[in-house]
């Protein structure tokens, strides 16, 4: 079992930062990939950005390019979002997920990758 626990959610205004954290812990696991992925009221969860952990290469959905950042610790499991510019549209529950089984076919941007989730966390971004 792999727990996330993530951090870093709250209110800000439009054209603010803030900076998501997400840690993977639970006995051995081997991480191939962990992502950001958000839901806002009413819409479908949609990938936000994602590690592959191998590579260490990162992808971000084209809505947050160049706003949004990706980064990892791969030595603690944690992947970490820096939002910046944020607009009222990027309102949304935040949730981070941890690809630990291996699997063929399947890209980042994929809910199917990802063996566990976390809890979520809210981002309001006022205008």
């Amino acid at each position: 079992q792999v727990q996330l626990v993530e951090s870093g959610g709250g209110l800000v205004q439009a054209g603010g930062s803030l900076r998501l954290s997400c840690t993977a812990t639970g006995r051995t696991f081997t991480t191939y990939a962990m992502a950001w992925f958000r839901q806002a009221p009413g819409k479908e969860r949609e990938y936000v950005a994602g590690i592959d952990w191998r590579s260490g290469l990162g992808y971000s959905a084209d809505s947050v390019k160049g706003r949004f950042t990706g980064s990892r610790d791969s030595t603690k499991n944690t992947i970490h979002l820096q939002m910046n510019n944020l607009k009222p549209e990027d309102t949304a529950v935040y949730y981070c997920a941890v690809q630990v089984v291996p699997a063929t076919g399947l890209s980042l941007m994929e809910i199917r990758l990802y063996d566990y989730w976390g809890q979520g966390t809210q981002v309001t971004v006022s205008s």
